[in-house]
């Protein structure tokens, strides 16, 4: 089996070594993408859920362009939210940004009660673009 081929966006290794998890595995033409998190710089959840959500979508799209992918390759989306119906707003709001137009990439939402501290976390699978 070969090795696994992690990706990291820039400025962030820190936080994955700490906790022992890659930001991204290629795996042939798919990227599969931990779930990205509002964290500010020094790592903690941003207060504003809006923001916070915010900022997941760009650390999500740093990932993503570690691997030479973008928002229009994924396929595949699962999001996680400590209070779905409160929060379906600021998140809905952050997606439109993202995928502003059809075809939308498939997509779970799930209510959880706890993700260490954090209120929103999305994880994408990806289809790397062939190289021209």
């Amino acid at each position: 089996m070969p090795a696994r081929d992690a990706v990291f966006p820039a400025g962030r290794h820190a936080l994955y070594e700490a906790h022992g998890y890659s930001a991204a595995v290629r795996s042939g033409d798919l990227l599969f993408v931990s779930g990205q998190v509002g964290s500010r710089t020094d790592g903690s959840p941003e207060p504003d859920f809006a923001r916070q959500v915010e900022l997941a979508f760009a650390n999500l799209e740093a990932t993503l362009a570690a691997a030479g992918c973008g928002f229009d390759d994924i396929v595949d989306v699962t999001t996680f939210h400590t209070d779905p119906e409160n929060q379906f707003d600021a998140v809905m709001a952050a997606k439109q940004q993202a995928f502003p137009a059809p075809p939308y990439p498939s997509w779970t939402a799930v209510g959880v009660n706890w993700l260490a501290g954090f209120d929103f976390e999305i994880k994408v699978i990806a289809r790397i673009p062939a190289k021209a």
